[in-house]
């Protein structure tokens, strides 16, 4: 299977099924020297962790991460890093019901196309599972990235019909407060509601993550294919379930004349507004990346649905096993894990190429 390697010069390669013996990854060309605290690596991955509330699924695995190779006495070595999560709570028969039947919206009729084989249980490679490994990269990527000031602030703004308007740079600790990462407290009470009540009626959510990234500093980002904005659209699309991406004023543009739209510049280099979101021809500005991520609603679903087996036959299917109302809450690491990994790459290229 070919596409399980993101990034060109720092690059991470993901292995592992839902319910195989473990997930893993290959990290290379990470600097050397990088004083790394790698009980800040399990807490990002505890954020990501099932079971960590009544709002997500009760699948209960610890994600402890074990470093093979690349760390040396608290630093990186520069050479590859190599990691694997254990998977410890499986529960395959949950899945035994969708072995010759697709579920809806899920990738098991298109693997079958695709391979002629899937694995059925959880989803195998195509589960949400995988992005476990994304999250222990990002959170390498960030401490590099920490080292040239570069700082985040990723949170909920939208579950359901229930949404915040907010660009404020929200520190971590005001966003962990909130069950569903969602810094303010009034909207944050109402998405767990909202999430209980559908949880009870067998259904799903989904919603909308807004990273905002301080300190890149201008210049990262190629002008015509490898445009930065592309690249950090491309790692987000990757994230299971996501089916949108803007970035700055995004489709609003759409609506605006341009007299209102420029980002007019100050004498400091900076520009006043930033409709832009940090990104222009495709390479930073300087001014602070803005981006929204936008999230179906989980696939499966505790209700009764049509579908077909693997034969063409009509039958009727209904979800099982454990799973989340709404995956948006936990996906909040994913999406700065995959902003880290590609602003990481973007750094060191820039680096690299142009000396």
């Amino acid at each position: 299977m070919s596409g399980s390697t993101l990034g060109t010069i720092f690059t991470l390669t993901t292995f592992g099924e839902s319910h195989g013996k473990a997930m893993g990854g290959v990290i290379e060309g990470f600097p050397a020297e990088i004083t790394l605290d790698l009980a800040l690596v399990q807490q990002e991955l505890n954020k990501r962790r099932p079971g960590q509330s009544e709002l997500v699924s009760a699948r209960n695995e610890k994600d402890q991460v074990e470093f093979l190779s690349g760390i040396f006495e608290g630093k990186s070595t520069g050479t590859p890093i190599g990691f694997i999560i254990l998977n410890e709570n499986q529960e395959s028969k949950d899945y035994s019901h969708i072995k010759n039947t697709y579920r809806p919206s899920h990738a098991d009729f298109t693997f079958d196309k695709k391979y002629g084989i899937r694995d059925y249980r959880g989803g195998g490679r195509a589960s949400a599972r995988e992005t476990v490994c994304r999250v222990v990269a990002g959170a390498l990527a960030k401490q590099a990235l920490n080292v040239m000031g570069i700082k985040f602030s990723t949170y909920v703004t939208q579950i359901g019909e229930v949404k915040i308007e907010s660009q404020e740079f929200f520190k971590s600790e005001a966003i962990e407060k909130s069950l569903v990462r969602c810094p303010i407290k009034e909207a944050s009470n109402k998405m767990e509601g909202l999430i209980s009540e559908v949880k009870k009626e067998g259904d799903t959510l989904g919603g909308i993550i807004q990273c905002i990234v301080k300190n890149v500093p201008a210049g990262l980002g190629e002008p015509v294919f490898d445009k930065l904005h592309a690249s950090l659209g491309k790692s987000m699309l990757s994230i299971n379930a996501v089916k949108g991406f803007e970035i700055g004023s995004g489709f609003e543009s759409a609506s605006m004349k341009g007299s209102d739209h420029n980002d007019v510049f100050d004498t400091k280099e900076t520009t006043i507004s930033n409709f832009s979101g940090g990104v222009q021809g495709g390479i930073s500005n300087g001014m602070p990346i803005v981006f929204r991520v936008a999230f179906k609603p989980v696939a499966t679903i505790m209700k009764s649905q049509d579908s077909i087996d693997k034969n063409g036959n009509k039958v009727r299917i209904e979800g099982k096993g454990r799973h989340d109302a709404c995956v948006v809450p936990r996906a909040v690491p994913i999406v700065e894990s995959m902003a880290a990994i590609t602003l990481l790459d973007y750094y060191l290229r820039n680096k690299t190429i142009h000396i």
